[in-house]
């Protein structure tokens, strides 16, 4: 997937050299999760997780084969990312809430802040190696020249594969994933039950209401990034590899950090200062000039972006009762598919003022809007270990 973000992204801009394409690409692959997550949700709580998480990668990886097919033919338009996008995000919807719900049944509830957390390094593990790969091959591959399809379509070739691995890999892990619902309702009053839990929960709605910010204006650096590239910069896709590589060093050392950290008190107050945090960062990269102080930015982002998700995510999954897990991570997933409504006046930002104008915005509302919510998220200051005899206490 990582590859698959640089490689489209880079395609993209040079096709269009537009920040509000990007942003239309972006919101192709996110607006499903809003539309199909709580689907997602209701299928990770009614059947077996194993095979929901092991088959779509590989849906997934024979739709990229087939992108690499039309990039290689030279037919490619920017309809077919935008097609592919809403296929692989609507996938992705449909398997993340099996996927999140899945980890605390193989490890169990006491280990959940450590396999969170080594969870969330894996992942940033492959944001150092995907992005790297992908920019030094599209940059090489084509014989230095950058503005070819020709290493986009080896990218692509690439990840299919790794894509296909994926799945067969999941699919070999012994745990089936039983379904934990007890009792056999419509997909509807499943649905509607999960969005009650939240609402009647201080600490999970404030939660997920916490995890949106940054989803909205602390990940424009993901979309925009090609573009700040590009004109800031003035750099090719190997630096934007490099640059990628450098939020997933950030992240992978932060999702370490709270490995080691999982007994850590007040964590209702840390989440608050990462998020607050991720958006100077996010700020201070908009206003950087050169590559040095990007790198060094968009590495704390990714230090901090990774506490603070990895975070959030254990402290719900302790808060959920079991065999509401996969509903409750649908209904945070939908919330993340809201992206788009705060990248499109972002992206609007950034074409017609500059993308470095862009992420200075965003940057400082998600603090703004983070200090705003403080006050009234009562529930989530007075968080402290983060298991649910905190909610007892309050």
């Amino acid at each position: 997937m990582n590859m698959q973000l640089v490689a489209q992204g880079w395609l993209v801009y040079e096709m269009t050299e537009s920040p509000i394409q990007l942003t239309w690409v972006t919101l192709s692959f996110m607006l499903p999760q809003v539309i199909f997550s709580l689907v997602g949700g209701v299928l990770a709580d009614r059947f077996r997780k194993k095979p929901i998480i092991g088959w779509s990668p590989i849906v997934n990886g024979v739709a990229t084969l087939y992108l690499a097919v039309v990039i290689f033919s030279g037919d490619v338009t920017f309809w077919h990312f935008i097609a592919i996008g809403f296929l692989n995000g609507t996938v992705m919807a449909l398997s993340i809430p099996a996927r999140t719900a899945f980890i605390p049944e193989i490890v169990g509830e006491g280990l959940i802040f450590n396999a969170m957390a080594f969870n969330t390094a894996a992942w940033n593990l492959s944001r150092i190696l995907g992005p790297a790969l992908a920019g030094f091959m599209i940059a090489y591959l084509a014989g230095g020249d950058t503005t070819s399809t020709f290493g986009v379509g080896w990218v692509y070739i690439v990840l299919s594969l790794l894509y296909f691995f994926s799945g067969l890999s999941v699919l070999l892990i012994r745990n089936p994933g039983h379904p934990t619902q007890t009792q056999r309702k419509s997909p509807l009053q499943d649905t509607l039950e999960g969005l009650k839990y939240v609402a009647n929960s201080p600490i999970v709605g404030g939660l997920i209401l916490l995890s949106i910010l940054p989803f909205l204006f602390g990940l424009s650096i993901n979309t925009l990034l090609p573009a700040f590239n590009s004109d800031v910069l003035l750099a090719g896709p190997d630096t934007l590899g490099l640059l990628m590589t450098g939020m997933g060093v950030g992240a992978i050392a932060g999702s370490l950090l709270l490995a080691k950290l999982s007994a850590l008190r007040h964590k209702g107050y840390w989440l608050l200062s990462t998020n607050i945090l991720w958006g100077i960062s996010v700020a201070a990269f908009g206003l950087s000039s050169t590559f040095i102080t990007a790198f060094s930015m968009i590495c704390c982002m990714g230090f901090v972006s990774a506490i603070n998700m990895s975070m959030n995510r254990s402290v719900v999954q302790l808060q959920v009762d079991q065999q509401m897990r996969g509903r409750i991570m649908s209904i945070d997933l939908m919330s993340h598919g809201l992206m788009p409504l705060g990248m499109l006046p972002i992206g609007y930002i950034a074409e017609h003022h500059g993308v470095q104008a862009g992420l200075i915005v965003s940057g400082c509302v998600l603090v703004i809007t983070t200090i705003i919510l403080t006050g009234p998220l009562k529930a989530i200051r007075s968080i402290d270990t983060g298991y649910r005899r905190d909610a007892h206490n309050l």
